[in-house]
């Protein structure tokens, strides 16, 4: 499993650099030391040890380094891993790799529906269909382990579950924005065609003008986050004290506990007309 990030400061300050720095996003795949990504209880055997008298950092792979930058950075990453290990938690297990991408993916989907069934959950309403962002989806669901701070990462925002009833003609419009700018959805299946609506279904029914339907969305997108107006001519709205990433994360317990990994699929409820 390979995890991604990007080269934090202190390692670029130790390298010399004080003008013109870059970001690199380096693939930790243990190729050169054997170092891996840790989780709360491997922080030897995945990042290797130092020794406080000599200097000397041996990798996990067995390579000795004395002198220079590398035995200096070894040890500030060693040295901050109990202040993170809440989140090297191991939370959970992914059957694979799943990225979120238009015009749908797994790992999109996955967030789309959960957001559908637990906000009617939690305000004990019909829900019918959902919406939120890629954009608020930062990093993908790995392959294999998944530690808190996946979670975490893939969830940075405190974004608040929320319920919007909207008459069918506002819900149209609404499917009019994600038809120009598609997102994440549940409960519906549309159709689009250089960026405009060619059809859209909730439930697998056309949408009633004159019916009122019950949306799940998160407090970013109520009012122009990401250029979307959920709560536009909105009849009722009750937000929530759940946070998107919460949710995931009780999700993902919930599947660790009674034995299953982490796992999703397309179903083709955004088309993309050529």
């Amino acid at each position: 499993m390979k995890r991604f990030y990007i080269l934090p400061l202190f390692v670029l300050l130790l390298a010399g650099c004080k003008t013109g720095m870059t970001w690199e996003k380096v693939a930790m795949d243990g190729s050169r030391t054997g170092v891996t990504a840790p989780n709360a209880f491997n922080v030897p055997e995945a990042l290797g040890v130092v020794d406080s008298l000599s200097g000397v950092y041996t990798a996990p792979n067995g390579k000795q380094f004395k002198g220079g930058s590398t035995p200096e950075v070894a040890a500030l990453l060693i040295d901050a891993q109990p202040a993170m290990a809440e989140v090297k938690e191991l939370v959970g297990s992914s059957a694979r790799l799943m990225k979120a991408h238009a015009p749908e993916s797994e790992l999109s989907n996955m967030v789309a529906d959960l957001l559908l069934r637990e906000t009617a959950r939690l305000v004990k309403r019909q829900v019918d269909m959902s919406v939120t962002n890629f954009g608020g989806i930062r990093v993908e669901m790995p392959e294999g382990d998944v530690i808190l701070d996946d979670i975490r990462s893939m969830f940075p925002f405190n974004n608040k579950l929320c319920y919007v009833e909207l008459k069918g003609e506002d819900v149209l419009y609404l499917a009019g924005q994600l038809a120009d700018k598609i997102q994440c959805v549940g409960g519906v299946k549309m159709v689009v065609k250089d960026h405009k609506l060619q059809s859209f279904q909730i439930g697998g029914k056309p949408v009633n003008p004159n019916k009122y339907y019950g949306v799940a969305t998160i407090d970013f997108l109520l009012d122009g986050g990401d250029g979307l107006y959920v709560a536009r001519n909105a009849r009722k709205l009750i937000q929530t004290d759940v946070l998107i990433g919460q949710m995931v994360e009780d999700y993902v317990r919930s599947l660790t506990a009674e034995g299953k990994q982490i796992d999703y699929k397309t179903d083709g409820r955004v088309v993309v007309e050529k």
